[in-house]
């Protein structure tokens, strides 16, 4: 469970955006600050993995606060939650090593969506492995597939369909059941696996038996 504290000077705001975390699986609220020293007092107290933080607060700038913040929680990910729009806001938050900002007021699927991004992203690299591949990285700086080109004669919505298939499947595929499935042919089956594979979507399992391994898909947990 991902623990997060919120620290925003309106106590209306706040209780919205605790329910908002709250309705998101994987995530709780742990605590609610109101002025930076009280978020200080908070973060050394409940040591959340998570801070929302908003940047008008009445003791001090919340980007000034972040250094205090990571003074007695140096591993704390922040993610601005404010109603300021100036470019030089957002420039100096982004050099401070938020992992996103998130310009007031937003709904709860603008939240959620921060928030998963940032479990899958940003808490799988921490525990995924302790060497990050390219495709772990792009995750994190919201890169995905979809900004890459497709294997020469690939389509969206065929990969799309692979990918339905893996999800749908009890276990692991091979390229051969997956043509069969979709109706494709083997080589064009595997041409998308192999790319999903490579963009560190799926997992590979060999299969041994006589002759060459076969290779099998499982979409990563």
């Amino acid at each position: 469970m991902i623990k997060v504290l919120i620290v925003d000077d309106d106590f209306m705001v706040a209780k919205v955006h605790a329910g908002f975390i709250q309705r998101t699986p994987g995530f709780a609220v742990v605590g609610v600050a109101h002025t930076g020293a009280q978020a200080v007092t908070e973060t050394a107290r409940l040591l959340p993995d998570l801070v929302l933080l908003d940047i008008h607060l009445p003791d001090i700038n919340g980007l000034d606060l972040m250094n205090k913040l990571r003074e007695v929680a140096p591993e704390l990910d922040v993610l601005v939650i404010s109603a300021a729009r100036e470019v030089d806001t957002v420039r100096k938050a982004l050099r401070g090593g938020i992992v996103h900002y998130l310009i007031k007021p937003f709904s709860q699927t603008d939240l959620q969506e921060r928030l998963e991004h940032y479990r899958s992203a940003y808490q799988g690299l921490d525990s995924a492995k302790d060497v990050a591949e390219q495709s772990d990285v792009n995750r994190v700086f919201g890169l995905d597939r979809t900004d890459r080109p497709l294997p020469k004669g690939c389509s969206i919505e065929t990969l799309k369909l692979v990918e339905a298939a893996l999800k749908e499947a009890d276990g692991d595929l091979s390229a051969a059941e997956v043509a069969v499935q979709l109706g494709t042919s083997r080589v064009s089956a595997r041409r998308y696996l192999e790319y999903l594979h490579d963009e560190g979507v799926l997992e590979v399992r060999l299969k041994y038996g006589v002759g060459r391994p076969e290779r099998r898909y499982v979409l990563k947990v």
